[in-house]
């Protein structure tokens, strides 16, 4: 199996979660799609993945996304990402028990109110590269 690209766009907590979804999604690709080394529907998720999170509101405080009040994601995908998790998940800490505990922790934890506009990494880097 292949490893899971870095991305380019996140960095800090939002690379940690995007490294954990894409972990997952290829585990489940690989049962389920035997993708070598990924098929284009699971690369797609996890481009996806990585402009949803990107675009998070919440930014570097990002919640769980099971425990979100946003709801960013479209129905395909969401439902997509729903069926990999649950493969994926106790899968997890098996393969990658860091990233697994991590993540763990992550859904306990409460989630801070509403954003306030412009925390998104995307409006970050935006405002980065104008000033």
């Amino acid at each position: 199996m292949s490893k899971p690209h870095q991305s380019e766009l996140l960095k800090d907590s939002l690379g940690t979660e995007f490294k954990t979804v894409s972990h997952m999604v290829y585990l489940y690709c690989q049962k389920h799609h035997q993708g070598s080394p990924i098929c284009e529907q699971c690369q797609e998720l996890i481009d996806y993945a990585e402009v949803r999170l990107d675009r998070c509101p919440y930014g570097h405080a990002k919640p769980a996304c099971n425990r979100c009040p946003i709801h960013c994601y479209k129905p395909e995908p969401k439902q997509a990402m729903k069926a990999v998790m649950r493969y994926a998940g106790p899968r997890m800490l098996i393969h990658h028990p860091i990233l697994a505990i991590r993540h763990l922790i992550k859904e306990r934890k409460a989630f801070p109110d509403k954003p306030p506009a412009g925390l998104s990494n995307r409006a970050l880097r935006k405002e980065k590269a104008r000033g």
